[in-house]
């Protein structure tokens, strides 16, 4: 019997691998708003009532999606995080940074579910907030060892802001200072626009050397968070 479940489990993965395959095709070819369950089950020769056993509607495809972009990206600045350990956080920062564009210029249509247009009628559940916190959680991450070692160069906070600052850096990361906080979530909202100029087009005609273009953005967001360049 262990081994027929076993056996069951692991039909039940390689099957489910096979419909978000499928479906991540369709998103490239006809984009997230077009996705059809009856289209991934044609081209996998399925019938739709069998995969309805796997995703029981287009809504359910559509966050099993979004959660794997997530965590495929969170994972590629963990790792790059990860392997610049010992460097110093400017550096860790930066290296976090070039791995989520690399992903992404990868992956565009992958980044294009996350960070694109809204999938019109689609509402993304409570499930894919953990996911999606994953870059800005290494970012945090970086400044708080910085924080808590070399120091920070704290950028400047309006007394106009604070009270946000507070309450936002209360959520965030309570131990950080909230000027520090507020220059994050700056920051995290700065990268993924580079990274969205860069994906979707914006910089055709205008930035040639990308590479070089967006390391040196990534160390100037990483300063003005207050990562210092020099020891």
């Amino acid at each position: 019997m262990t081994t027929v479940r076993g056996a069951r489990a692991r039909a039940r993965i390689e099957i489910t691998a096979a419909i978000k395959a499928e479906a991540r095709t369709q998103l490239a070819a006809e984009g997230a708003a077009k996705l059809s369950l009856r289209a991934v089950a044609r081209e996998l020769g399925m019938v739709s009532s069998a995969l309805y056993r796997y995703f029981p509607s287009r809504d359910d495809l559509l966050t099993a999606l979004i959660v794997d972009a997530y965590d495929a990206v969170g994972a590629a600045a963990e790792r790059a995080a990860a392997e610049a350990a010992g460097e110093r956080p400017l550096v860790r920062w930066t290296a976090a940074c070039r791995a989520v564009r690399a992903w992404a210029v990868a992956h565009p249509h992958e980044y294009a579910l996350i960070y694109g247009s809204p999938v019109p009628g689609y509402t993304a559940p409570q499930d894919t907030n953990a996911p999606a916190a994953r870059v800005g959680l290494v970012l945090v991450d970086i400044a708080r060892e910085a924080h808590r070692g070399e120091g920070v160069a704290l950028p400047p906070l309006p007394d106009s802001l604070l009270p946000e600052a507070v309450r936002l850096t209360a959520d965030m990361a309570p131990d950080l200072p909230p000027a520090l906080g507020v220059a994050l979530v700056a920051a995290w909202s700065q990268l993924f626009g580079l990274v969205s100029f860069e994906v979707f087009g914006q910089f055709h005609r205008v930035v040639e050397d990308r590479d070089a273009f967006f390391t040196t953005a990534a160390r100037r967001l990483g300063q003005d968070v207050g990562l210092l360049p020099r020891a």
